[in-house]
Protein backbone atom coordinates (compact mmCIF):
# COMPACT_ATOMS: atom_id res chain seq x y z
CA UNK A 1 0.00 0.00 0.00
CA UNK A 2 1.39 3.76 -0.64
CA UNK A 3 0.81 6.06 2.09
CA UNK A 4 1.45 9.40 0.42
CA UNK A 5 1.82 13.15 2.18
CA UNK A 6 2.76 16.43 0.37
CA UNK A 7 3.42 20.01 1.31
CA UNK A 8 3.99 22.98 -0.28
CA UNK A 9 4.16 26.45 0.80
CA UNK A 10 5.88 29.89 -0.73
CA UNK A 11 8.38 30.06 1.95
CA UNK A 12 9.58 33.33 3.72
CA UNK A 13 11.04 35.54 1.12
CA UNK A 14 9.19 34.76 -2.64
CA UNK A 15 6.11 36.64 -3.17
CA UNK A 16 4.55 33.97 -5.33
CA UNK A 17 4.57 30.17 -5.29
CA UNK A 18 5.98 28.98 -8.80
CA UNK A 19 6.27 25.49 -7.43
CA UNK A 20 3.38 22.81 -8.55
CA UNK A 21 3.27 19.29 -7.75
CA UNK A 22 0.75 15.99 -8.88
CA UNK A 23 -0.52 13.19 -7.22
CA UNK A 24 -2.89 11.18 -9.05
CA UNK A 25 -3.13 7.06 -9.86
CA UNK A 26 0.10 6.14 -8.06
CA UNK A 27 1.77 8.59 -10.18
CA UNK A 28 3.74 12.03 -8.28
CA UNK A 29 5.60 15.33 -9.50
CA UNK A 30 7.05 17.85 -8.37
CA UNK A 31 8.20 21.29 -10.82
CA UNK A 32 10.22 24.49 -9.53
CA UNK A 33 8.78 26.94 -12.34
CA UNK A 34 11.33 29.43 -13.37
CA UNK A 35 11.09 33.40 -15.31
CA UNK A 36 9.95 35.93 -12.82
CA UNK A 37 6.48 37.06 -12.44
CA UNK A 38 3.95 34.14 -13.17
CA UNK A 39 5.81 32.58 -15.65
CA UNK A 40 7.86 30.12 -13.70
CA UNK A 41 4.23 29.37 -11.96
CA UNK A 42 2.58 28.93 -15.13
CA UNK A 43 5.55 26.88 -16.78
CA UNK A 44 5.44 24.74 -13.71
CA UNK A 45 1.24 23.90 -13.87
CA UNK A 46 1.55 23.39 -17.71
CA UNK A 47 4.25 20.81 -16.66
CA UNK A 48 1.75 18.62 -13.84
CA UNK A 49 -1.63 19.52 -16.07
CA UNK A 50 0.26 18.01 -19.28
CA UNK A 51 1.65 14.97 -17.13
CA UNK A 52 -2.09 14.30 -15.97
CA UNK A 53 -3.71 14.62 -19.43
CA UNK A 54 -1.46 12.06 -20.93
CA UNK A 55 -0.93 9.31 -18.19
CA UNK A 56 -4.89 9.26 -16.70
CA UNK A 57 -6.45 6.19 -17.59
CA UNK A 58 -2.96 4.50 -18.72
CA UNK A 59 -3.24 0.83 -17.50
CA UNK A 60 0.22 0.96 -17.67
CA UNK A 61 2.73 3.37 -17.32
CA UNK A 62 6.77 2.73 -17.68
CA UNK A 63 9.37 4.83 -17.88
CA UNK A 64 9.20 6.12 -21.77
CA UNK A 65 5.81 7.31 -21.15
CA UNK A 66 7.04 9.36 -17.89
CA UNK A 67 9.38 11.06 -20.75
CA UNK A 68 6.94 11.51 -23.38
CA UNK A 69 4.64 13.20 -20.91
CA UNK A 70 7.81 15.78 -20.25
CA UNK A 71 8.59 16.03 -23.84
CA UNK A 72 4.97 16.94 -24.62
CA UNK A 73 5.08 19.30 -21.73
CA UNK A 74 7.71 20.78 -23.78
CA UNK A 75 6.10 21.30 -26.40
CA UNK A 76 2.87 23.19 -24.83
CA UNK A 77 5.21 25.43 -22.75
CA UNK A 78 7.42 26.13 -25.62
CA UNK A 79 3.93 26.81 -27.91
CA UNK A 80 2.46 29.18 -24.80
CA UNK A 81 5.52 31.25 -24.62
CA UNK A 82 5.61 31.59 -28.89
CA UNK A 83 1.74 33.00 -27.69
CA UNK A 84 2.93 35.17 -25.21
CA UNK A 85 6.36 36.72 -25.95
CA UNK A 86 6.08 38.47 -22.74
CA UNK A 87 6.87 34.64 -20.86
CA UNK A 88 10.16 34.20 -23.30
CA UNK A 89 12.77 32.40 -21.17
CA UNK A 90 10.30 30.30 -18.81
CA UNK A 91 10.48 26.57 -18.02
CA UNK A 92 10.48 24.24 -14.94
CA UNK A 93 12.08 21.50 -13.52
CA UNK A 94 10.27 18.19 -13.33
CA UNK A 95 10.51 15.04 -11.54
CA UNK A 96 8.39 12.35 -11.82
CA UNK A 97 7.47 8.99 -10.23
CA UNK A 98 5.14 5.68 -10.70
CA UNK A 99 4.99 2.87 -8.48
CA UNK A 100 3.42 -0.29 -10.06
CA UNK A 101 3.32 -2.61 -6.97
CA UNK A 102 2.25 -5.18 -9.15
CA UNK A 103 5.18 -5.17 -11.31
CA UNK A 104 7.15 -4.63 -8.25
CA UNK A 105 9.20 -1.25 -10.04
CA UNK A 106 9.48 2.37 -9.96
CA UNK A 107 9.76 3.78 -12.71
CA UNK A 108 10.91 7.53 -12.40
CA UNK A 109 11.90 10.76 -15.24
CA UNK A 110 13.86 14.31 -14.69
CA UNK A 111 14.80 17.14 -15.71
CA UNK A 112 16.46 19.89 -13.50
CA UNK A 113 17.25 20.22 -10.04
CA UNK A 114 14.57 19.39 -8.13
CA UNK A 115 15.05 15.26 -6.64
CA UNK A 116 14.14 12.28 -6.07
CA UNK A 117 15.30 10.15 -3.10
CA UNK A 118 14.95 6.38 -1.91
CA UNK A 119 15.19 6.06 1.84
CA UNK A 120 15.51 1.53 2.31
CA UNK A 121 14.01 0.47 5.27
CA UNK A 122 17.49 -1.39 7.07
CA UNK A 123 20.34 1.35 5.65
CA UNK A 124 21.08 4.20 7.11
CA UNK A 125 21.90 6.84 4.23
CA UNK A 126 19.16 8.68 1.57
CA UNK A 127 20.29 7.78 -1.64
CA UNK A 128 19.83 10.19 -4.04
CA UNK A 129 18.30 9.10 -7.58
CA UNK A 130 18.17 12.00 -10.02
CA UNK A 131 20.96 13.91 -10.74
CA UNK A 132 20.89 17.78 -10.92
CA UNK A 133 21.05 18.73 -14.21
CA UNK A 134 23.22 22.31 -12.97
CA UNK A 135 26.17 24.25 -13.83
CA UNK A 136 27.59 23.64 -10.26
CA UNK A 137 26.73 19.65 -10.73
CA UNK A 138 29.07 19.14 -13.29
CA UNK A 139 31.39 21.95 -11.86
CA UNK A 140 31.58 18.89 -8.79
CA UNK A 141 31.58 15.89 -11.34
CA UNK A 142 34.62 17.56 -13.24
CA UNK A 143 36.20 18.25 -9.49
CA UNK A 144 36.71 21.15 -9.93
CA UNK A 145 34.69 21.84 -6.86
CA UNK A 146 33.43 20.43 -3.54
CA UNK A 147 29.72 19.62 -3.12
CA UNK A 148 30.28 21.48 -0.34
CA UNK A 149 31.29 24.73 -2.40
CA UNK A 150 28.34 24.10 -4.33
CA UNK A 151 26.07 24.73 -1.66
CA UNK A 152 27.75 28.33 -1.67
CA UNK A 153 28.59 29.19 -5.43
CA UNK A 154 26.69 32.37 -7.41
CA UNK A 155 25.89 30.63 -10.11
CA UNK A 156 24.53 27.83 -7.87
CA UNK A 157 20.73 27.74 -8.99
CA UNK A 158 22.18 27.72 -13.30
CA UNK A 159 20.48 25.07 -14.73
CA UNK A 160 21.56 23.51 -17.81
CA UNK A 161 18.26 21.39 -18.91
CA UNK A 162 14.82 22.98 -18.36
CA UNK A 163 11.66 21.91 -19.53
CA UNK A 164 10.02 24.29 -21.81
CA UNK A 165 13.66 26.10 -22.27
CA UNK A 166 14.98 24.06 -25.20
CA UNK A 167 13.95 22.62 -28.49
CA UNK A 168 15.91 19.17 -28.16
CA UNK A 169 15.13 17.78 -24.85
CA UNK A 170 17.14 15.21 -23.09
CA UNK A 171 15.22 13.32 -20.24
CA UNK A 172 16.70 11.08 -17.69
CA UNK A 173 14.70 8.38 -16.47
CA UNK A 174 15.21 5.07 -14.72
CA UNK A 175 13.48 2.18 -12.72
CA UNK A 176 13.98 0.48 -9.47
CA UNK A 177 13.01 -2.95 -7.74
CA UNK A 178 10.86 -1.66 -5.13
CA UNK A 179 11.05 -3.47 -1.21
CA UNK A 180 8.36 -3.11 1.97
CA UNK A 181 9.31 -0.14 3.86
CA UNK A 182 10.88 1.88 0.87
CA UNK A 183 10.32 5.54 1.70
CA UNK A 184 10.40 8.11 -1.85
CA UNK A 185 11.02 11.64 -1.61
CA UNK A 186 10.41 14.40 -4.50
CA UNK A 187 11.31 17.84 -3.38
CA UNK A 188 11.66 20.89 -5.32
CA UNK A 189 15.37 22.51 -4.67
CA UNK A 190 13.43 24.88 -1.77
CA UNK A 191 13.93 21.71 0.63
CA UNK A 192 17.75 20.86 0.11
CA UNK A 193 18.82 24.38 0.29
CA UNK A 194 17.95 24.52 4.10
CA UNK A 195 17.92 20.80 4.81
CA UNK A 196 20.90 18.40 4.86
CA UNK A 197 20.59 14.54 4.14
CA UNK A 198 21.07 13.57 7.51
CA UNK A 199 17.86 15.89 8.91
CA UNK A 200 16.04 14.41 5.57
CA UNK A 201 16.68 11.02 7.00
CA UNK A 202 15.45 11.47 10.17
CA UNK A 203 12.29 13.47 9.72
CA UNK A 204 11.40 10.70 7.31
CA UNK A 205 12.27 7.80 9.62
CA UNK A 206 10.37 9.95 12.69
CA UNK A 207 8.04 12.20 11.72
CA UNK A 208 4.33 10.24 12.49
CA UNK A 209 2.14 11.89 10.95
CA UNK A 210 3.19 14.14 8.14
CA UNK A 211 6.70 13.86 6.96
CA UNK A 212 5.75 16.05 3.64
CA UNK A 213 4.92 18.88 6.30
CA UNK A 214 7.24 18.08 8.85
CA UNK A 215 10.37 18.28 5.95
CA UNK A 216 8.74 21.38 4.65
CA UNK A 217 8.54 23.30 8.71
CA UNK A 218 12.04 22.02 8.64
CA UNK A 219 12.97 24.02 5.38
CA UNK A 220 10.31 27.10 7.00
CA UNK A 221 12.72 26.93 10.29
CA UNK A 222 16.17 27.28 8.77
CA UNK A 223 15.44 30.18 6.53
CA UNK A 224 12.46 28.96 3.80
CA UNK A 225 14.46 31.17 0.95
CA UNK A 226 12.81 29.78 -1.73
CA UNK A 227 9.64 28.11 -2.90
CA UNK A 228 9.56 24.38 -1.07
CA UNK A 229 7.64 21.63 -2.34
CA UNK A 230 7.15 17.85 -0.85
CA UNK A 231 6.11 14.78 -1.80
CA UNK A 232 6.70 11.68 0.05
CA UNK A 233 5.46 8.35 -0.76
CA UNK A 234 5.74 5.44 1.55
CA UNK A 235 5.26 1.71 0.79
CA UNK A 236 3.78 -0.08 3.79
Amino acid sequence: MQQVYKATDVGLVRKGNEDNLLVFDKVYAVADGMGGEAAGEVASQLLVNTVQEKLAGREQIREENLCQAIQDANMVIRHYVGEHPGCEGMGTTATLLHIDEQDGQAYWAHVGDSRLYLLRSGTEALAQITRDHSYVEDLVREGTITPEEAKKHPQRNMLTRAVGVMENLEVDSGRLTIQDGDIFLLATDGLMKHVEDEAITRILREAVDNPAQALLNAALSAGGTDNITVVVVSLA
